[in-house]
C-alpha cells in the first residue's frame, strides 16, 4: 500500500469558480495561475479553463513558457514583466503581455529593435507602494508607450491593498486616486484582484484578474470559505490513520509535550506533516474531519505525520479518511488557526501527489 496522502483537485469546481468570478465583474478576466496554480497546477488548470478563461496571469516568464509549451495558446500577462532584453524578446516569441511596472522595464522597450505588436499592461501605484509608476510618472509612462512603435495595445492597471478590508477607506482613495491619473487615456483597465471582484463592484472594470477565489478560498476576512457567492474548494488535502494509541490523564503527546491528556484520549496517527504542506504552526484543537465527521489535531505536526483526538469517533480506525481541507474543513480556518492565509497554505503543498478530478 502506498502512502495514503494526496491533494484532490477538482476541475469542476476551478471552472465553477472562474465563471462566478467573471460573472460578478463583468467584462472579461484574466485566470491567475502563477506560483503553479496556487499548488493546484499550472498547466492542468490552464487545460481545465480552456474554453471559459479569457487568457491567464503568471508572475514570471519561465511559468508563461511552461505553459506555452503544454499548447496553451490564450492570451498570458506576465505579472513582474521582464528583468533584461532577453526576456523581452523571449516574451515577444511567445506572444505574451507584459506589465511595465517601472523605468527600467519601459526603456527596454524603447530600445528594443526587433519588431513590435507588444501588449502592455501599464501598472499604476495607486497606494500599495510596491511596484508602479507613481501618479506623478504615469502620464509620461503612458505617453511615451504610445509614442513607441513597439507597442499595439495599452491596459492601464494596479493593484489594491486592502480589498479584503470591507471597512478599510483605502480601496476607495485607490479607486479615485486611479482614476484621477487615467482622466483621458485611451485604453482598457484591469483592478480588481479576487478582493476587489467580491467585496468593491465600483472597482468592476475591463479586465479582471481572480486569483484565490479559483482556487475555493474568499479574500474577504468577513467571509469563509463556501460562502453565499457560491465559491466552491477546488483542493482536498487528505490522507489517513495508519496507527492507533490510547493516552491516559497526564500523558504527553508529540514534540515538545505540548499537549497532555486530561482524560483518556484515543489517538489517531496520520501521514501527513509539514514536509507535506500541513503547517507545522497549526494548534491543537485545529480541526480535521475523520470519516465525515469534524475532529480536532493534538499535538504538534511533525515533518511527516500528525496526531489527531480520534475519541469522539469510535468508529474511525486504521484505514479511515482524514480530511485536513476541502469541503468539510476551509483552509480559511487552517490558516486562521495557524496564523497565517490560505494562499501560503495552497501553495506550499507538496511531496503529495495532486490527483484530478472532474476534468
Amino acid at each position: 500500500m502506498t502512502r495514503p496522502s494526496r491533494a484532490r483537485v477538482d476541475l469542476s469546481a476551478l471552472r465553477n469558480n472562474y465563471e462566478l468570478a467573471r460573472r460578478l465583474h463583468g467584462g472579461r478576466s484574466l485566470a491567475v495561475i502563477k506560483a503553479n496554480a496556487y499548488g493546484h497546477g499550472a498547466v492542468r488548470c490552464a487545460q481545465a479553463l480552456e474554453g471559459h478563461a479569457d487568457g491567464y496571469a503568471v508572475a514570471f516568464l519561465e511559468e508563461a513558457q511552461a505553459l506555452r509549451a503544454s499548447g496553451i495558446r490564450l492570451p498570458i500577462l506576465i505579472l513582474e514583466g521582464v528583468f533584461d532584453a532577453d526576456e523581452l524578446e523571449s516574451a515577444r516569441a511567445l506572444d505574451l503581455w507584459l506589465v511595465v511596472h517601472h523605468e527600467k522595464q519601459l526603456c527596454m522597450i524603447e530600445r528594443d529593435a526587433r519588431g513590435g505588436g507588444l501588449n502592455v499592461w501599464l501598472k499604476a501605484d495607486t497606494g500599495m507602494g510596491r511596484a508602479g509608476f507613481a501618479l506623478r510618472e504615469l502620464r509620461g509612462a503612458y505617453e511615451r508607450l504610445r509614442a513607441c512603435d513597439k507597442v499595439a495595445e495599452i491596459v492601464l492597471m494596479t493593484h489594491f491593498a486592502r480589498a479584503d478590508e470591507p471597512d478599510s477607506d483605502v480601496t476607495v482613495q485607490q479607486l479615485s486616486a486611479f482614476d484621477a491619473a487615467t482622466v483621458g487615456l485611451a485604453g482598457d483597465h484591469s483592478l480588481s484582484n479576487s478582493a476587489g471582484i467580491l467585496g468593491w463592484p465600483t472597482a468592476r472594470r475591463d479586465w479582471g484578474r481572480p486569483g484565490i477565489v479559483l482556487y475555493g478560498a474568499s479574500p474577504l476576512r468577513t467571509q469563509g470559505q463556501a460562502d453565499s457567492q457560491g465559491i466552491e474548494a477546488v483542493m482536498t488535502f487528505e490522507s489517513s490513520v495508519f496507527a492507533i494509541r490510547w493516552l491516559q490523564p497526564g500523558d504527553a503527546l508529540g514534540y515538545g509535550g505540548d499537549f497532555v491528556a486530561t482524560a483518556p484520549t484515543r489517538v489517531g496517527l496520520v501521514a501527513a506533516g509539514y514536509a507535506d504542506g500541513y503547517p507545522r504552526a497549526a494548534p491543537s484543537g485545529t480541526p480535521v474531519a475523520v470519516d465525515g465527521r469534524i475532529c480536532r489535531l493534538v499535538g504538534r505536526v511533525s515533518m511527516d505525520m500528525m496526531t489527531v483526538d480520534l475519541t469522539e469517533v469510535p468508529n474511525a480506525g486504521i484505514g479511515s479518511d482524514v480530511e485536513l481541507w476541502g469541503r468539510q474543513v476551509q483552509v480559511n480556518e487552517v490558516a486562521r488557526r495557524a496564523g497565517t492565509i490560505a494562499y501560503e497554505l495552497l501553495c506550499n503543498i507538496k511531496r503529495v501527489p495532486l490527483v484530478y478530478e472532474n476534468q
